[in-house]
């Protein structure tokens, strides 16, 4: 990374008349807002098909990308909808998201396109049938289990009939044959999300803007993945997890967090080089430019939680794959194109594969300001290989965090350290994070508009009223922009100019 600015927002977070933000024309228009400011890098959350809760992060598939994200205009530039269409749907808010209306309209103005390209498929047919036959190593599972997943009510697989749940060939075969139009409707809407993805990030390379995504290092239970490949991960008899992921008491959690992912088998995905961590990490790397390494700490040692705990308090640490893994990842990529989260319970183990590997870390704004012991986070403790935040998706807003979660200790040293009254935290944040040293500075849009506590869009260890945040179109003015450009340019962080 060159010495660059960046800003987080989701996808879903965008404005746009159809109840979430998508990949069309707003997704555009932000691309043309990012590049005015000087900004270099947007980063975004997982853009796979959320699960329960919603959360990108307990996602159905690691493989898939979120339908809820098809644009219903640029449909209606490839014929497959018409203005009516747009139009007949039920009122939703522009402020948030409204997932209780938003996914059964998406989900109905997606059948209507299926059914028009059914029958007038054109050109469209030929750039399916190549997309099939190019990810049909995931793909065929992904649909068929999304389609089992919507005729069993949305129950999570290990609910399902037996034969079902357990794959059994002949069962999969005549359910197949039987419901076939279910999971073409499936892989149609995977073709859509991958070409309205793909011309996105073309615009943002056009202006020179990287991606900078995200993997989870766990995947969810409920996922194609797991029902698919059941021998990867620590399952009983039944499927079922026999442990689960989480982390030891911490910042945010008095009685840590219980993830309830399913473990992997480390030494069986060991034996064959890790293939299937190295086919997702470059299916990821095919639609961004880097990628956060979510929970990088796992890779180094784990907690382990016993399936029927309540919290995750009674868990002990396990050691994971470690240098072992990314040497192996590395020699499929040709690199390691990753940012290392490394928050939370960090030990000696985990920084020194961190900096064995040449990772790049993370440093958090926020928990910077503790009067004593200083923390390693505060900026003059920043060093150049290094991406530093105001905040992440699982913090508060810095107005929120200053406002209310800080102590007065952590807002005094605020002040004295930003030579500032502390009228304006969110800004003084910025500024800050843009002076810092680090290479990238990464600033959420929240921040940028300096909203409060009941922006942020997700609240660890809690499942409901997380991912409905959307910014409004004044969240886009000349005079947000302007700022964060005159920071940029001050501090270094603005592209390099054509030399003439």
């Amino acid at each position: 990374m060159n010495r660059a600015a960046g800003v987080l927002l989701h996808p879903t977070c965008l404005p746009s008349p159809h109840g979430i933000g998508d990949l069309g024309p707003t997704a555009h228009a932000y691309l043309d807002w990012l590049a005015a400011a000087g900004v270099a890098w947007w980063q975004v959350l997982p853009l796979n098909p959320p699960g329960p809760g919603h959360s990108p992060y307990s996602a159905t598939s690691t493989f898939a990308g979120n339908p809820l994200l098809i644009s219903p205009e640029l449909l209606v530039e490839d014929g497959l909808l018409d203005e009516r269409d747009l139009t007949d749907g039920p009122d939703l808010p522009d402020e948030w998201v409204d997932f209780a209306g938003v996914v059964p309209r998406k989900r109905e103005l997606l059948r209507r396109a299926f059914e028009r390209f059914t029958h007038r498929p054109g050109a469209m047919a030929t750039e399916l049938e190549t997309f099939h036959a190019l990810n049909r190593a995931w793909l065929d599972d992904y649909a068929l289990f999304a389609a089992l997943k919507d005729a069993h009510g949305g129950a999570a697989w290990s609910d399902w009939p037996r034969p079902l749940a357990r794959r059994d060939p002949d069962t999969l075969a005549a359910w197949r044959a039987k419901h076939r139009a279910a999971a073409d409707l499936e892989v149609f809407a995977q073709l859509l999300v991958h070409r309205q993805w793909a011309a996105l990030r073309n615009r943002a390379s056009d202006l020179g803007i990287r991606i900078l995504g995200d993997v989870p290092i766990f995947v969810a239970h409920d996922s194609a993945e797991v029902w698919a490949h059941p021998e990867l991960f620590l399952l009983d008899d039944e499927g079922r997890p026999t442990v689960v992921a989480g982390v030891p008491p911490d910042y945010f959690s008095a009685t840590g967090q219980l993830w309830g992912n399913p473990l992997y088998d480390w030494e069986r995905l060991a034996g064959d080089g890790y293939r299937w961590w190295r086919d997702r990490l470059a299916h990821t790397l095919a639609q961004v430019d880097l990628v956060r390494l979510d929970h990088f700490r796992g890779f180094a040692a784990h907690w382990e939680v016993p399936a029927d705990a309540e919290t995750a308090v009674d868990g002990r640490w396990v050691a994971g794959p470690g240098r072992a893994f990314f040497d192996a990842i590395a020699g499929a990529l040709g690199g390691l194109p990753f940012v290392a989260e490394d928050l939370g319970v960090i030990t000696d183990d985990v920084v020194e594969l961190r900096d064995g590997l040449g990772l790049p870390g993370m440093a958090i704004l926020q928990f910077a300001f503790s009067p004593e012991p200083r923390s390693s986070y505060i900026p003059y403790a920043h060093h150049r290989r290094q991406v530093v935040y105001t905040g992440t998706h699982d913090n508060n807003t810095t107005l929120g965090w200053f406002l209310g979660d800080a102590g007065e200790g952590e807002r005094e040293l605020v002040r004295r350290y930003a030579d500032t009254d502390g009228s304006d935290p969110s800004w003084d944040l910025i500024r800050l994070a843009m002076a810092s040293v680090a290479e990238l500075a990464v600033v959420p849009h929240q921040d940028l508009a300096g909203l409060g506590a009941d922006c942020r869009m997700n609240t660890p260890g809690t499942a409901e009223g997380n991912w409905t945040f959307r910014i409004t179109p004044w969240m886009l003015g000349e005079d947000i922009r302007d700022r964060l450009a005159e920071l940029i340019e001050t501090y270094g962080r603005a592209p390099a100019r054509p030399r003439g």
